[in-house]
């Protein structure tokens, strides 16, 4: 069904001498970078009434306008059961389990959180992307905060773009950690797989904070806080200081073969077939009421099975 979409900003000084789509994207948030380069180039976002490029810049002062009878795009709500560990009229929260696609896409078109959360909160129809500002893999567990309208999705773009957004990962690695860290790496799409992503200079920048919880030998678990949120950002990271997820078979994860063979722990590496990653903790600002919001989700039975087997057989072999 057609959805107009009327909104009008005027260009702050601090936006002046930008090119126009990095200044509709800071204006309008909740819309894609993509979604709003169309609609410059059809005409349908004006500046001062007269059409533009994307690249024009602007000086400030202008008046940015979109007016659109976007066609969007149909998603089926389906009845998936969705661990809500919070909801309010402006958000929720979703403890999302492995194996659940966050948002359709090529060969996932539907059986998504997004399809569940419309089954939900029908009022999420009405939000773009159903109210997900960011996502999870599809086999990383945990916290995920979901707006429930434009207002309350704009103010937590407006958050994860400042980075006042907290988020804590737990996470299994390959290798003996035995101090904090930081790996400063920008990331961008892999040259030759278009699938991966990777380190590249000119990539966008990315910040990961580590920390050890626990040295098993061959093996750490770590806690992960982001400064930022690109895509697969945890998995490329760990990869690019030789400390890949246990699982993680795109990021040099697979199984590897440790040095004591008991026959436990290789079962256990064996039979662990996704990344050893989970979203423990999330904390925000309530875009409503300006509480500060914190939530915890316990790390899932496999990845806490495969935690004991760490360290049980780390300690036998010691």
């Amino acid at each position: 069904m057609p959805l107009n979409i009327n909104h009008q900003e005027i260009v702050p000084e601090d936006l002046a001498f930008n090119r126009l789509d990095h200044v509709a994207s800071a204006l309008f948030p909740q819309y894609s970078r993509s979604r709003l380069q169309t609609w410059i180039k059809n005409g349908e976002l004006v500046v001062d009434g007269q059409k533009r490029k994307s690249k024009d810049k602007v000086t400030g002062g202008e008046l940015v306008a979109i007016q659109s009878s976007a066609i969007e795009t149909t998603y089926e709500a389906q009845a998936i059961p969705l661990n809500v560990v919070y909801e309010d009229e402006h958000l929720l929260v979703v403890n999302k389990p492995s194996g659940l696609v966050v948002h359709p896409g090529a060969g996932n078109f539907d059986g998504t959180l997004l399809n569940g959360l419309l089954h939900h909160a029908e009022q999420l129809n009405g939000i773009p992307r159903a109210g997900i500002v960011h996502r999870l893999d599809k086999d990383t567990t945990g916290l995920l905060v979901v707006a429930k309208t434009l207002t309350t999705q704009h103010h937590l773009v407006q958050q994860l773009q400042a980075r006042s957004v907290s988020r804590i990962y737990d996470a299994a690695v390959y290798g003996s950690l035995t101090r904090s860290g930081k790996v400063d790496q920008p990331i961008g799409r892999h040259t030759t797989q278009r699938t991966k992503m990777a380190i590249r200079p000119g990539g966008k920048p990315a910040i990961t904070h580590y920390k050890v919880v626990q040295n098993f030998g061959e093996h750490s678990h770590i806690e992960l806080a982001l400064e930022t949120g690109r895509t697969h950002q945890i998995r490329v990271h760990m990869q690019s200081i030789s400390h890949p997820l246990i699982g993680d078979n795109t990021y040099g994860g697979g199984f590897k073969e440790p040095a004591h063979k008991d026959s436990g722990l290789l079962k256990a590496l064996r039979e662990f077939k996704r990344p050893a990653l989970h979203a423990r903790e999330l904390k925000l600002i309530h875009p409503a009421t300006e509480e500060e919001m914190h939530w915890c989700a316990e790390i899932p039975v496999d990845m806490q099975t495969l935690l004991d087997d760490l360290m049980l057989y780390s300690s036998e072999g010691e």
